[in-house]
């Protein structure tokens, strides 16, 4: 790790709310989900310089093989097919060679070849006097670095989770942030990126976002801590994993050179260096590239690493062959992790399995294999499908009353409320009003529609239709019977002779005396029937509704000023003779009873019953 500077409205709802969960699944991941998609992608490099050193130690020339200079960092594969991506910083001793590099091993050649035989002349051991070990460094070592001749090995591995190690070229190259002495940067400084390419296969591969971060969006880096693969009480397979470590964006910065940085407070150490910080959709947002240390002590501080944007890493990868995010593997392991989340788990053993033979051995995948076999044999108890009961439910709900939406939509396709006829008036329109009460209806009703001509049904029936009016003429019937079943039949024999425009008045007479609406009466009452009956429909009557069998009034009681307009059914008027009841009147629709009693100024000469 390189060290940085200082210190039907409601069915189609109902289908948009399943299109919706099954898109929310599609696009929304937990973050479990998340980071085990990534993993799999992040390689552990090794940076590796090694070779052949001669020295001349003072009795003359000799060849030795120091132990090579080693640094690791953290690579992801960017593409399926072989490109991995990483800090320029790791990759840079094998990729340049610097002179520090060669100073390094000359060094070690000079301890190897001419300090060690030293001490074992003495009898001693590496260590047992520091102070005899540094008098034979100082003795050789102006000679022996000035002559020494270096043959360099350079050597990059990309190491899969699975152990599997790859030998890597470097195919693109923009130099690390280094600084001179002088704390100015150095003229070759650059983006601290290195794209790598090793054998063609079908490896895992992490997409590039191409969002922009914002202040306390998660972070999620994978990489290879130092810590982890130097402790004492884990294993070797430690060292192969990534280690995972969260945090939040906590700020905007730039470099010495003005380059954009994201810092976060997610942990990192030497070792993370290159390793790829995810978002929740398993993207790659961002790239370490350095941490902080304390100018005091060199211990990490935690909180100050810088990440690398994800559009300078795009930038990066133009003019390269990569396709970032392309894999075979992906397709596989996606899948069967979606299965997994999901619990169907002899699909997801499938997609899994396949996943395996196309990159074998990864641990991820082996575990996530092994949990679906295992979930296979030993499933876990199912709670009761109540989202499925529900949908079930609301489906069944939906049917039943989008049947019966349907049905009185049929039935009052033509029907028109009295405020609509109105607006058909008002509009220009001149609505034809037409009265087709049954005869019986018709001629005991004393009132009628303004303007309205008589059509007797009878006659419609029979085939006999009388209307002076145009085909195209908007025609409004109307009667008295339940659910306007006259207006209805007529309506449709008027249709079918070539009536493009017929309506039926909702509610028929009793629906528009009801929404107070102007009616006439007609010229056969008397006039004094025909003012009290336009008093009470037209004024501000109560009404009052009674039950078949109630009685309105009793024979002999006090009128107490009431008279009553029969507004729809039947009233009987009864009296008593010889201790018996007989029937003497039967009034309609529209017709005046009791209005005598206010007139006489007497009590009621007979009952009134509900028929």
């Amino acid at each position: 790790m390189r060290r940085g500077g200082r210190g039907l409205v409601v069915g189609a709802a109902v289908a948009m709310v399943v299109a919706t969960i099954g898109l929310a699944r599609a696009s929304t991941l937990t973050v479990q989900e998340a980071i085990l998609r990534a993993k799999p992608a992040v390689a552990l490099i090794t940076a590796q310089v090694g070779g052949e050193v001669t020295v001349d130690c003072g009795r003359g020339p000799i060849t030795v093989t120091p132990p090579p200079f080693v640094e690791t960092g953290t690579g992801w594969f960017v593409d399926g097919r072989g490109y991995v991506v990483t800090n320029a910083h790791v990759v840079d001793p094998p990729h340049r060679l610097p002179p520090w590099v060669t100073h390094e091993l000359k060094k070690k050649a000079i301890d190897q070849a001419c300090v060690e035989p030293a001490l074992r002349a003495k009898g001693l051991m590496r260590g047992q006097q520091p102070d005899f070990e540094d008098q034979i460094r100082r003795g050789v070592s102006g000679q022996a670095l000035a002559t020494a001749k270096v043959v360099a090995q350079p050597q990059i591995i990309v190491q899969l989770s699975s152990g599997v190690k790859l030998a890597a070229q470097v195919r693109k190259f923009s130099a690390p942030l280094y600084i001179d002495n002088a704390n100015q940067p150095l003229p070759d400084s650059g983006r601290d990126l290195a794209l790598l390419q090793v054998a063609p296969g079908a490896y895992p591969a992490l997409a590039v976002a191409t969002r922009n971060p914002q202040i306390g969006d998660g972070v999620h880096i994978l990489g290879f801590p130092g810590v982890v693969a130097a402790h004492e009480l884990l294993n070797e397979s430690a060292t192969r994993e990534a280690s995972v470590t969260a945090g939040a964006v906590s700020g905007v910065k730039q470099d010495a050179i003005r380059q954009d940085l994201v810092q976060t407070d997610a942990p990192a150490a030497h070792g993370n260096s290159g390793g790829p910080a995810i978002a929740d959709d398993a993207k790659v947002l961002w790239v370490m590239t350095f941490i902080t240390l304390s100018p005091s002590g060199g211990s990490i501080v935690q909180g100050f690493n810088f990440l690398i944007p994800a559009r300078d890493v795009l930038k990066f990868l133009q003019g390269t062959d990569v396709k970032q995010g392309e894999s075979r593997f992906n397709i596989e392991w996606a899948a069967g992790l979606d299965l997994l989340f999901r619990e169907r788990f002899s699909a997801a053993a499938v997609k899994i399995e396949q996943a395996n033979r196309l990159t074998p051995d990864l641990p991820d995948v082996k575990r996530e294999l092994a949990e679906a076999q295992f979930k296979i044999k030993n499933p876990p108890p199912r709670p009761f499908p109540w989202a499925w009961a529900t949908l079930a439910v609301s489906l069944l709900s939906v049917g039943v009353y989008g049947g019966m939406w349907a049905t009185r939509w049929w039935k009052n396709r033509f029907r028109v409320q009295p405020g609509q006829v109105i607006g058909f008036i008002e509009a220009g329109l001149s609505p034809l009003l037409v009265d087709v009460r049954t005869k019986t209806d018709y001629e005991t009703s004393p009132l009628k529609l303004p303007g309205a001509i008589r059509l007797a049904p009878e006659d419609v029936d029979a085939g006999t239709i009388t209307l002076d009016t145009d085909p195209k003429q908007l025609i409004v019937t109307y009667d008295t019977t339940p659910d306007e079943a006259t207006s209805a039949r007529v309506a449709a024999r008027l249709r079918e002779r070539g009536y493009k425009s017929v309506r039926i008045l909702k509610g028929g007479l009793g629906g528009w005396t009801n929404a107070r609406l102007p009616i006439e009466a007609k010229s056969s009452l008397p006039s004094i029937g025909l003012e009290l009956y336009k008093n009470l429909t037209l004024g501000d009557a109560e009404r009052r509704q009674f039950k078949a069998g109630e009685t309105i009034f009793e024979q002999d009681a006090d009128a107490h000023g009431e008279a009553f307009v029969v507004h729809s059914g039947a009233v009987e008027i009864r009296t008593r003779i010889d201790g018996g009841e007989r029937v003497l009147a039967r009034f309609g629709e529209g017709e005046l009873l009791g209005e005598m009693a206010i007139f006489r100024q007497a009590p009621r000469s007979a009952a009134a019953v509900a028929a």
